[in-house]
């Protein structure tokens, strides 16, 4: 693997997306948001690619 994975908290995916933390887990609920990985016992985060990913689907999408 060549790319460094880098893991965001809550407090940082809110920063990007512009989400409260409810909305970001309603759509992660129905597959409409990258899925949280358990890193520790009662810890999560979301894979940093994930959520540039998704950011910029979202920004396809509104270019159609």
């Amino acid at each position: 693997m060549n790319e460094q994975i880098k893991f965001l908290r809550l407090p940082e995916v809110k920063e990007r997306v512009t989400y409260s933390a409810p909305q970001i887990w309603r759509l992660e609920k129905a597959n409409k948001f990258p899925r949280r990985i358990y890193i520790g016992e009662n810890r999560v985060a979301w894979i940093a690619s994930e959520i540039e990913e998704w950011m910029a689907s979202k920004i396809q999408d509104s270019r159609k």
